[in-house]
């Protein structure tokens, strides 16, 4: 006897591809969120003790404030509903303090290059699940609200990272392509594993 194609199976449980969805932007956020403190870690540890980078570094510093914010505030989330984080938190914790450290290390405008093609990413990321949460109804409100306030922050620091000279640092095209496909590719992982 031939074998039927199986047809997709509708899942038993109402509403899980509703929550399975809330659970992967949830992971994901918190996976970039801390992501990005490593990030600002790292850069911060390189301009942190020099004496003439004292402008960038209080900039960095106040970035990263909001950026713990963010993180305490999506760990507070991960908790209420009982998401599972991303298996790749040890992966991020070294990514994220790497790729700070090391564009600091090309200089400032390289730093401010990370931040730019970083928020940029987050801004179109973060867009995307208002949208998607918009669709969900009320139920969703205080998540959607969460994600678009800190997607208003993210694109301050972009700006921000604009206008001190981002675009200006060398190779600006190859380093913010570089460091959006890597956030692309980081996003992906962390909503699955």
């Amino acid at each position: 006897m031939p074998a039927t194609p199986k047809t997709p199976r509708v899942s038993a449980q109402p509403g899980r591809a509703r929550d399975a969805a809330i659970e992967e932007m949830i992971r994901v956020d918190h996976a970039g969120e801390y992501g990005a403190v490593r990030i600002y870690e790292g850069q911060r540890a390189v301009f942190r003790y020099l004496p003439h980078k004292q402008e960038i570094a209080a900039a960095l510093e106040r970035m990263a404030k909001d950026e713990e914010v963010h993180l305490a505030r999506f760990s507070e989330i991960v908790n209420e509903r009982g998401v599972r984080p991303t298996a790749f938190a040890p992966v991020w914790h070294v990514a994220g303090f790497a790729l700070g450290a090391a564009t600091a290390l090309l200089g400032e405008k390289a730093a401010h290059a990370c931040t730019a093609a970083v928020e940029e990413v987050i801004d179109e990321h973060y867009r995307s699940q208002v949208n998607r949460l918009d669709q969900m109804g009320e139920e969703e409100e205080p998540l959607r609200d969460t994600i678009e306030k800190f997607r208003l922050e993210e694109v301050q620091h972009r700006d921000e990272a604009i206008e001190a000279g981002a675009k200006e640092a060398p190779a600006y095209p190859l380093l913010s392509g570089a460091i959006k496909a890597a956030c692309r590719l980081a996003i992906k992982v962390s909503e699955k594993v």
